[in-house]
């Protein structure tokens, strides 16, 4: 896997000049663009994502369904385990290269977590969380297109993670790799729906929940205080309330 060492380097540099931009008093300078963003997302999202994915969900057989998250989690992996190597994190990389190696072959590749039944950890990790533990900081919050809930810097370590680090960018055909990130964008919503249903209701201003309930995790997953695997149960959790 050859990967994109150019792309890498220009967005630790816009990483690291455009987090200058926003101080600690200051987290949402871009305030007015991020709220339109989120205002277009949420349109979006209510008139074409919730129902696709809503059918989705009710289509599939949850085994199936189960299966398909399984396959893009394992396929993550990588993704995880590059960081955490530029973490330095070789305990949690030799973790992860087992639940990879484990769900490869045992779990018909990744559409059987057998590594989470052996009871082997898991690590997610990202490029963002990677520029954060080496002393970049997180910039503005930006709220991105479709994709939702960022800062300057998590969307260059989005940008790094998507194109060089995960294995879907390096599916030759162009047709099957933009059939696969879009399955699995829509397994990802399927899976939030509880969720988004739960925001729409209880919050007086759903922006600023989001805002900054996803200031705080990241926060505390950059900084170590909250471990990766608490992300996942919390997902857990909702597909469990959904039943």
């Amino acid at each position: 896997m050859r990967f994109n060492i150019s792309g890498i380097a220009t967005s630790i540099l816009l990483a690291a000049t455009l987090t200058g931009c926003a101080t600690q008093a200051n987290r949402d300078p871009l305030e007015g663009f991020n709220r339109g963003v989120y205002k277009f997302n949420d349109t979006a999202d209510k008139a074409v994502l919730k129902p696709i994915a809503g059918a989705y969900k009710a289509v599939l057989p949850s085994p199936i369904r189960t299966g398909v998250n399984n396959f893009f989690t394992n396929l993550a992996t990588v993704t995880s385990i590059i960081n955490n190597v530029l973490q330095l994190e070789l305990g949690k990389a030799m973790d992860n290269t087992g639940r990879l190696l484990i769900n490869s072959t045992i779990g018909i590749g990744g559409l059987i977590d057998v590594a989470s039944m052996d009871g082997v950890p898991k690590h997610n990790a990202d490029f963002g969380q990677t520029l954060g533990r080496w002393g970049v900081g997180s910039g503005a919050y930006l709220v991105l297109p479709f994709l939702g809930p960022s800062t300057i810097r998590d969307t260059a370590g989005l940008t790094v993670d998507t194109l060089a680090f995960d294995p879907i960018q390096y599916v030759d055909s162009p047709r099957v790799r933009n059939q696969l990130r879009m399955v699995k964008f829509i397994d990802l919503r399927s899976q939030y729906l509880p969720a988004s249903d739960l925001l729409d209701e209880a919050a007086l201003d759903p922006y600023t929940f989001m805002r900054d309930a996803y200031l705080q995790r990241r926060e505390q997953f950059v900084t170590g205080k909250v471990s990766s695997n608490e992300f996942d149960d919390d997902d857990d959790d909702e597909e469990e309330a959904a039943k």
